[in-house]
């Protein structure tokens, strides 16, 4: 298992055995049960998450009691945005004015 880190400010929780419903960062306070922390969670989809059984909770940050939370690897964070990135560069490139004509 990749490293587990908070979803907010980074600090490293794999000191924690299992993330507990209550449990929070020690560096910046954030629940960390939340859809934020999830491996499933993944903005833009339904409910944004990937997990299609899993009860729509309104605020991703905040502490829950889904069943399918599985705390997020730190690579894992960050796939999303960096597709996203990807996605929109090759977007412009198609689009941008061709010099010379």
């Amino acid at each position: 298992m990749g490293e587990r880190r908070c979803y907010r400010c980074g600090t490293d929780i794999d000191a924690l055995e299992r993330v507990g419903r209550r449990d929070t960062c020690l560096s910046c306070g954030a629940e960390l049960h939340c859809c934020r922390n999830c491996e499933f969670y993944d903005p833009g989809r339904h409910n944004d998450c990937r997990e299609p059984q899993a009860e729509r909770q309104v605020d991703k940050e905040r502490g829950n009691f889904c069943e399918y939370f599985s705390v997020r690897s730190a690579g894992a964070a960050d796939v999303g945005a960096r597709t996203s990135g990807d996605a929109r560069a090759k977007l412009e490139g198609l689009f941008r004015k061709k010099e010379g004509l």
